[in-house]
């Protein structure tokens, strides 16, 4: 078996593999046929994922498992030679943790080796890698084109910030490949940038990324996609076509609820942009104390996911059982009208889904009577959480974006966490039980 140098030494064949794919049946098996698989694997295209992800990162200096906090704002240099090599690129040294730091590389390059991407650049929060990507790829009188239901304060900045500077946006259907394509093109002069989100926020509708993406390059377009509710193990875009890929390590990357972070990962001529431009000039940088803690969260994120996949399953399923429930937005459900889109792209589900209750009257009784799932925002973390979207209606800028795409009112997002499903099933029952009876 390769040791740990040999595995940061084949990070780049290791991304490429990931880019083609791995041989066919030799995921998700186990048992002497699973071993047997995994041998040719690894003598195809060396450890899988999982077994990388556990196995690189150490702290080289001391033998540490793991990686060294580098909490420092900069870097000193001996002489005044080395340090004019480094400025004008001749010599790579550290200079400013606003730019890079080895510790917040050390995530980097995790994301990059997962999203089979040349190069990653982490940033303070998902939207300051949003804002980065549209900051850096926009200019005025540029056309953006979105799908809806996108992540709403991605919308906000888009409807609210980017018109100051001369950017339009229009919002398609997602689902709809041939009418998301023909606004891309427009009317002579195709789009800058088409912004997308498979699954999206609240409904989960998913897109074919193949020939968005291709007939997208084929214009001169831009793709980006936010990859955050199915993480890199999921699903991979690059792959896929899409140019750049971003994901709020707030959520699953972490998975600890502790962390406020994003990242974007694609080619190193689109990532070095960024990094030498909208990072160094907007400063949203990661701190490195919070990439030490997502290098922790991303080595657990396999097990993980696959808990919180398979929980909300169950999940689902129960509630689409429920006659106190219209509607059951998860594609991992055979029943989702885009079930054969999933089964194409992703490796498998996560934990948020989200459904439609029979009356709006029983939203606030319901969310009200839940005891393990917290009524909050965000989602990824360990926990269990309920957000409804009737908040959205009912307050704020929100407002604006719930009743912009028809939202439903008695829509209510759950994250499935962590705990033993049976029990979170349980809650529910019992939470459908008191809203039907008027919240006694």
């Amino acid at each position: 078996m390769p040791d740990r140098d040999d595995l940061l030494r084949g990070a780049g064949e290791v991304a490429a593999a990931v880019r083609e794919g791995w041989p066919e049946g030799a995921a998700g098996r186990s048992g002497p046929q699973g071993v047997a698989d995994r041998t040719d694997a690894l003598a195809a295209t060396g450890p899988s994922m999982e077994t990388l992800l556990l196995q690189a990162l150490g702290d080289d200096a001391f033998a540490g498992v793991s990686p060294a906090i580098h909490q420092t704002s900069l870097f000193t240099f001996d002489s005044f030679e080395q340090m004019r090599s480094t400025l004008d690129g001749r010599e790579y040294r550290y200079v400013y943790t606003r730019g890079r730091n080895p510790t917040v590389e050390a995530f980097e390059r995790m994301i990059a080796l997962l999203e089979g991407a040349d190069e990653a650049v982490a940033f303070a929060s998902g939207m300051a890698a949003i804002s980065a990507v549209l900051l850096g790829t926009v200019r005025s009188g540029d056309r953006i084109v979105c799908v809806r239901n996108v992540y709403p304060d991605a919308h906000r900045l888009m409807t609210q910030l980017l018109p100051r500077f001369g950017v339009g946006v229009e919002f398609v259907d997602g689902t709809d490949t041939a009418a998301a394509l023909e606004a891309v093109a427009g009317a002579g002069t195709p789009a800058r940038l088409l912004y997308l989100e498979s699954p999206t926020s609240q409904l989960f509708e998913l897109q074919d990324l193949e020939p968005l993406a291709a007939e997208a390059r084929r214009l001169g377009t831009l793709t980006v996609l936010d990859n955050s509710w199915a993480t890199p193990l999921g699903q991979r875009p690059l792959s896929a076509g899409v140019d750049l890929v971003i994901h709020s390590a707030s959520k699953y990357l972490s998975g600890h609820s502790d962390v406020v972070a994003g990242v974007v990962a694609g080619s190193s001529a689109l990532i070095e942009r960024l990094r030498r431009s909208e990072l160094m000039m907007l400063g949203g940088k990661l701190s490195p104390l919070e990439a030490w803690l997502l290098v922790r969260g991303v080595r657990t994120l396999p097990i993980r996911l696959e808990r919180h996949a398979r929980s909300a399953l169950e999940v689902a399923g129960f509630l689409e059982s429920s006659p106190h429930v219209k509607a059951v937005n998860y594609p991992g459900l055979e029943s989702h009208p885009q079930h054969d889109l999933f089964r194409r792209y992703f490796r498998h589900g996560s934990g948020v889904l989200s459904f439609e209750l029979e009356d709006e009257r029983m939203v606030e009784p319901f969310v009200d009577a839940l005891e393990l799932f917290s009524l909050g925002v965000s989602w990824g973390g360990y926990e269990s959480l309920v957000y409804p979207s009737l908040l959205g209606h009912l307050t704020g800028d929100e407002a604006g974006f719930t009743r912009y795409f028809g939202v439903p009112r008695a829509l209510v997002r759950l994250h499935v966490g962590l705990e033993d499903p049976a029990d979170l099933i349980a809650d529910l029952t019992q939470a459908f039980s008191v809203a039907t009876k008027g919240g006694t």
